[in-house]
């Protein structure tokens, strides 16, 4: 005969019910919160204490503990666990300082060959150090205490996280102007249309002529899924990809060089002069790259006056020039996993894809927002 309950009964609100049993039944709570409150659902609907420790396959005094805790603090409460006393902590609170200055340096500059640290080796250098830096508690410093110690100050040294200095003293001058330029085209009016051009323009330089060794094995039903690829390729060199957007129409005008020199730009700059009406003042957005600014590309401007307008973009800002937008997606479409024979192949593939999207372009759009930080282009 099964021995009757000798505790209280646990009396659950509706909204503790409901929790309790969420959580005894979640999959991603962690295990001893659902058996607990499994345990205190079986015992407030009138289960036995025994018949709950058989459920779970534990020892009563390990159920009568549980229920004691809901019946003293509360059963969402009890699922926690008690602080516990433990051992006391020998490592000093300067003894941690001390590990977190070390994380804030070098080794290179203490004497180690390393340019970071890694928590063995820190470990390593308290050790060997602790005791004339006045420190003896760290003399069986682990690496595990070590990660402990970095992790509470949210240290992590043995990472990279790469920024990039502003370095142009005129880069918000250059980004005001860069965005009157988007904002001009919006509000462009039908006479503005006739009397110029925008133009969003870069280089997508390294675009690389890769061909397979071994033939690419197609998918096919119930043997492989995917295209399979031999992992060995043979590479051509690389191609240039010279290429501005209009503004106003989505037209893109591209052509794809060996190199990005002063006479392969002056080539992309006769390209716009031949594709627009020769009334037309050309506004072109660009960057800082000296082929741009070379004396041979001044030479050839000197030869056009009032026809080309150049907007630069701020340096290391190359994010605020939409042609941007055109690169990342070409990138994850034509170029994702391409393989050709050579390099004509490629060049021909780039400029064909190019002439497919110029029969039904894209108008590429900056969402100019006043008082806000300006978004990325869409």
């Amino acid at each position: 005969m099964a021995q009757p309950n000798r505790m209280a009964p646990l009396e659950l609100t509706a909204g503790e019910v409901a929790e309790l049993t969420r959580i005894s039944r979640s999959r991603t709570e962690p295990k001893n919160r659902t058996e607990r409150a499994e345990m205190m659902l079986m015992y407030h609907k009138g289960e036995k204490i025994a018949a709950i420790a058989r459920r779970f396959a534990v020892h009563r005094p390990k159920v009568e503990r549980q229920l004691n805790k809901a019946l003293q603090m509360g059963a969402i409460q009890s699922l926690r666990d008690l602080p516990r006393s433990g051992k006391p902590g020998v490592i000093t609170d300067d003894a941690r300082a001390w590990i977190v200055s070390l994380a804030c340096v070098k080794p290179h500059d203490i004497g180690y060959p390393q340019e970071f640290w890694t928590t063995g080796m820190l470990a390593d250098y308290a050790r060997a150090n602790c005791e004339g830096e006045g420190h003896p508690c760290l003399a069986r410093l682990s690496k595990g205490t070590v990660s402990k110690i970095l992790s509470r100050h949210e240290l992590k040294p043995h990472r990279i996280k790469y920024y990039l200095e502003r370095r142009d003293p005129l880069h918000n001058e250059k980004m005001a102007e860069v965005l009157l330029v988007y904002k001009e085209v919006f509000m462009l009016s039908d006479e503005d249309k006739e009397a110029r051009a925008y133009v969003s323009f870069d280089t997508k330089p390294g675009i690389q002529a890769l061909a397979n060794k071994a033939p690419d094995l197609m998918p096919v039903p119930g043997r492989h899924p995917c295209v399979s690829r031999d992992h060995e390729y043979v590479r051509h060199g690389t191609l240039s990809l010279l290429a501005g957007i209009d503004l106003v129409t989505g037209g893109i005008t591209a052509t794809v060089e060996d190199r990005h020199r002063s006479v392969e730009f002056i080539g992309f700059l006769k390209l716009l002069d031949e594709g627009y009406d020769e009334r037309k003042k050309i506004k072109v957005i660009l960057d800082n790259h000296s082929a741009h600014i070379s004396k041979e590309t001044r030479a050839y401007l000197s030869t056009k006056p009032n026809r080309f307008e150049f907007v630069f973009t701020p340096t290391h800002a190359s994010w605020l020039n939409i042609i941007e937008s055109f690169f990342s997606k070409l990138a994850r479409t034509l170029l994702r996993g391409i393989r050709v024979k050579d390099k004509e192949e490629l060049r021909e593939r780039i400029l064909h894809h190019i002439e497919l999207l110029n029969e039904d372009p894209v108008v590429f759009k900056w969402n100019y927002k006043v008082k806000e930080e300006p978004s990325s282009p869409i």
